[in-house]
């Protein structure tokens, strides 16, 4: 879900760029296929109100483009909860204007997704035979024709996360995180990836700002709670399983993780009581 987030705010991200090259009709094809990313997707309250901004934004730049203006008399408006409407005034507006152009624009897009994934899977196949230098030169590169592209850094990440490159894996991460700092998601991977890196302390503090941009996800919780496990910080570990709880009882793994760290706290007091130490009352 959060990484159709991440997908939507990279095509609403291109409009920008497409309409300074004077590539009118591909800016309107993203942000009609952003906006139905967008309705077909179940969205966390912040992944809506960051989608909102985001669509904001990206209207009021297409709305005083000139040449936007030439062919669409009416101002495009997007009013809360009206994503549907606004997806529907967009395909009126693509049937409206000619065929062929809206063709040519769609299979431009298509071209550069292609060529994006070429590149992805070049570079994949690098790192399956240990070429990493090979894969960054490539990545780098294809970075450097798409900088603006959040979803092309989150995807390279997830590459190198794959193979076990998680310094690397940080790298493109955490410039994803520089253009989306309101998602919750590349928080939670950038602290996965701190806490596999043994960064517990940072890792924490990535944690601590995802569950505060997404307070409602267990899912979070029970990976912040997975850091504490690592860390061996036992009752930090039985506060998330809990939260995670609360907000979804039917969270088994959660109820294990909690399970395990009162039997880890349990097992802490013997210890203690064994060596002679106070115990916490």
């Amino acid at each position: 879900m959060s990484s159709e987030l991440i997908k939507a705010r990279s095509k609403i991200s291109s409009i920008k760029t497409y309409l300074r090259q004077e590539k009118l009709l591909p800016a309107i094809v993203s942000l009609h296929d952003s906006v139905g990313i967008m309705c077909r997707t179940p969205l966390l309250k912040h992944e809506q109100e960051e989608f909102e901004r985001s669509l904001d934004m990206a209207l009021d730049i297409l709305n005083h483009d000139d040449g936007f203006r030439k062919i669409c008399p009416m101002v495009l408006e997007y009013k809360k909860g009206g994503e549907k409407e606004l997806l529907s005034a967009l395909k009126e507006l693509l049937e409206d204007l000619q065929g062929s152009a809206v063709s040519e624009a769609q299979a431009l897009l298509q071209a550069i997704d292609d060529s994006k994934r070429t590149q992805l899977e070049r570079g994949m196949h690098l790192l399956e035979k240990g070429k990493f230098k090979d894969a960054k030169f490539t990545f780098d590169k294809l970075l450097l024709q798409f900088p603006d592209d959040t979803e092309l850094k989150y995807e390279i990440a997830e590459l190198y996360v794959k193979y076990d490159r998680n310094q690397d894996a940080l790298k493109y991460l955490t410039a994803a995180l520089k253009d989306f700092p309101e998602s919750a998601h590349l928080f939670n991977r950038v602290a996965m990836v701190l806490r596999k890196l043994e960064e517990f302390e940072m890792s924490e503090k990535y944690y601590t700002k995802a569950v505060k941009l997404s307070q409602e996800d267990p899912g979070l919780y029970f990976n912040f709670g997975r850091l504490y496990i690592d860390w061996k910080r036992w009752e930090k570990v039985d506060e998330m399983a809990t939260r995670a709880i609360e907000l979804n009882d039917g969270f088994t793994e959660a109820h294990k993780m909690r399970n395990f760290a009162n039997k880890q706290l349990k097992k802490q007091e013997m210890d203690k009581k064994k060596s002679g130490q106070p115990i916490k009352i």
